[in-house]
């Protein structure tokens, strides 16, 4: 069973509600280094962060930026179409858009009106004239960092409605940078950062954590959904993991 022995995990799991006694059958598919490694990266997800792209259209770009969330604890991914479909490249992922909240909203002010009515601060990668350096960002309130179409960038319509602009200072000749760069370093400075500002605040609730958790179970096993009769269809609409992968267990490679 390796270090950390089955019971050990389930054990922490039903204590902290997690798990319950009737739901044998589901710890006794995944092995305990799976469980493990779930609860770990569940206590690290926030969602004082969030993504908002706004019509990305290229694959290896939406499966970059949905990988660095996943790899800085960022939970929550809205997603306007642009012009080609949302259809994230699965090999560049890493399997990483399987345990993410992708949301999809049908405008980009549907998009920005609803993450600003649940509390956020939207901040939009734009080289602008009033653009705040990103290191220099308020973070203290949740954020939502918008980024643009590859060659457009943000829409006029999106920078009228977002709270404010913000820019990743360069110093070569160039003025920017592919848009799954500048969400990678973006992600990775302000998550460092807030985590620093508000503490505790900054992590899912326990109630958001145990919700999570049985998502993730389904995500984890195509045994599972079986078990539960669990709708793959409904799975995918959540926007947590491609129906089609009825192997899902077998793919990953973070967990270890």
């Amino acid at each position: 069973m390796g270090e950390y022995q089955q019971g050990d995990i389930v054990k922490q799991l039903i204590s902290e509600g997690f798990l319950t006694e009737k739901d044998d059958l589901v710890w006794k598919t995944l092995r305990p280094e799976r469980l493990k490694r779930m609860y770990e990266v569940l206590k690290q997800r926030t969602r004082h962060i969030a993504v908002l792209l706004e019509a990305v259209d290229d694959g290896h770009n939406q499966a970059a930026v949905l990988r660095s969330a996943d790899a800085f604890g960022v939970q929550n991914v809205s997603i306007v179409v642009g012009r080609a479909p949302f259809s994230p490249n699965r090999k560049v992922t890493q399997s990483a858009h399987k345990w993410l909240t992708i949301e999809r909203q049908p405008t980009i002010e549907t998009a920005i009106k609803t993450a600003q009515e649940r509390g956020y601060q939207v901040l939009a990668s734009h080289l602008g004239a009033d653009a705040v350096p990103l290191a220099e960002l308020d973070l203290s309130q949740p954020t939502v960092f918008l980024f643009g179409n590859e060659h457009d960038g943000v829409t006029e319509e999106a920078l009228e409605m977002a709270d404010g602009n913000f820019i990743i200072p360069m110093y070569g000749f160039v003025q920017s940078l592919n848009i799954s760069v500048a969400a990678a370093i973006t992600l990775h400075q302000a998550t460092q950062r807030a985590r620093a500002l508000v503490g505790d605040a900054y992590f899912l609730t326990p109630q958001e954590q145990k919700e999570l958790f049985h998502h993730w179970l389904i995500t984890s096993s195509a045994r599972i959904r079986r078990m539960l009769g669990v709708n793959g269809q409904q799975v995918e609409h959540d926007g947590l993991f491609d129906v089609e992968d009825e192997n899902v267990e077998d793919e990953l490679g973070w967990y270890e």
